[in-house]
């Protein structure tokens, strides 16, 4: 099983161009198994970690009501005073199903430097709300901005402090933080055609923090994983927990994704911020679970991958993926050559690749067709039909790329290009 759950992180980094993967599987004890790919830390090496920060931020509601201090049905007017949405009850904003807008008015919010509570109150009115209170599921991130104020008022402490005295502390999960420590991972961006790579932009949210805000570690999502999966009911009584993971909406509860698989219910969260993607999910019932952490802002489906190591491969054969390796630079004899690209009707990602040129089908879940490398200064095919044929470069005036050509096959920038006039007619 471990040999299965680690090819899958390999096909992970190696397809999504992560530079790094790692994963965890756990029950109700601790990890039962751990691995990473590409440039992987330690079960101790930081990530952020998005939107899981919300189970937490949903967790200190729980605890705020269990204590006296809150009711779930209370409008958020009732704590933050003459606010926009004070209508919406706290239930709604836990369950996102409230109606009001799913982002804060102002700069993207995950890569800008967040204000403070006033701040965020004063650019957020109320009037963005896109449907009625419980008429569907709409995600809100401004829902959870705003909790993080009311258990602050609540409890008499900054969220901030309320995580690490309230959570943090108590389960001794020392390697989660606000900001990120020494040692943690960079975010990453990496250029759809070059596979280039680009530091991401880091943020303090500000008062939006308590939405996505903290960085964490495989180590301590594995004891997070065991809170929501039930075996810690020191941090939070069974009956609120379960009424945590009981559905308001067909797939969220109160702060909690809910989900299934093939053995059974799953609840947790994923969560992603420029650079990272996470996610954690456990069944409740038998307390086994998974976390996945990755530094890239797209790639994989972090959910998916993280089912998937819970359950393992049992298709798998014992092949390993060739590593995916970020582009330095662009050799100059495909300058102006990645994007897209149009052989008739038919759209091909032409991307540079661990030091290749692929061709991959867009109507066909962009399958590789075709690969070209560079040797003698000349783009020759290495795999496909077009294997041994050179890839011509046919420029402008001005120097740029007007179309390729291989072997008669003709690709352009728009389909059926006029611009472009071969002798005898379009091979296509």
């Amino acid at each position: 099983m471990g040999d299965q759950r680690q090819r899958l992180l390999d096909l992970a980094q190696a397809e999504g161009r992560l530079t790094s993967v790692v994963g965890a599987v756990l029950d109700r004890y601790g990890a039962v198994w751990a691995g990473g790919a590409g440039q992987a830390p330690g079960l101790d090496g930081q990530y952020r970690i998005g939107s899981i920060t919300k189970t937490m931020t949903a967790v200190l509601v729980l605890q705020a009501r269990d204590e006296g201090l809150l009711d779930l049905d209370d409008p958020l007017s009732a704590h933050l005073g003459d606010v926009g949405y004070g209508e919406v009850t706290l239930r709604e904003a836990l369950a996102h199903s409230s109606g009001m807008q799913s982002e804060p008015r102002g700069p993207w919010w995950e890569r800008t430097r967040g204000g403070d509570f006033a701040a965020l109150v004063a650019a957020n009115d109320g009037s963005g709300r896109v449907a009625r209170a419980g008429e569907w599921f709409h995600y809100s991130n401004l829902g959870y901005g705003l909790l993080g104020e009311v258990v602050a008022r609540r409890f008499g402490a900054p969220w901030r402090a309320l995580v690490a005295e309230r959570l943090l502390q108590p389960l001794g999960m020392r390697t989660t933080s606000y900001l990120p420590r020494p040692g943690a991972q960079a975010g990453w961006s990496v250029d759809h055609f070059t596979g280039i790579r680009v530091h991401e932009p880091l943020a303090d949210t500000g008062a939006m923090a308590p939405a996505g805000q903290l960085w964490s570690t495989l180590s301590d999502l594995v004891t997070w994983g065991q809170v929501l999966g039930g075996a810690r009911p020191d941090v939070l009584a069974a009956p609120s927990l379960e009424e945590m993971q009981r559905p308001v909406t067909a797939g969220y509860g109160l702060g909690l994704m809910l989900d299934t698989h093939p053995g059974g219910r799953l609840v947790g969260h994923t969560g992603s911020m420029p650079g990272f993607l996470a996610a954690l999910h456990v069944d409740p019932v038998s307390g086994i679970g998974a976390v996945v952490l990755a530094n890239a802002t797209t790639g994989i489906d972090p959910r998916e991958l993280a089912v998937s190591l819970i359950d393992g491969d049992p298709g798998a054969d014992d092949a390993r993926p060739v590593p995916w390796r970020p582009t330095v630079a662009l050799p100059p004899e495909v300058h102006g050559v990645p994007g897209l690209w149009f052989w008739g009707n038919t759209a091909y990602d032409v991307r540079w690749h661990n030091d290749g040129l692929e061709l991959r089908a867009m109507a066909r879940s962009n399958v590789v067709t075709d690969r070209f490398e560079v040797v003698d200064g000349v783009l020759v095919g290495t795999l496909g039909y077009h294997r041994g044929e050179r890839l011509a470069l046919l420029r402008r005036p001005d120097g740029s790329i007007r179309n390729l050509e291989c072997a008669t096959f003709v690709y352009t920038r728009t389909p059926y290009d006029p611009e472009v006039d071969i002798p005898g007619g379009h091979p296509w």
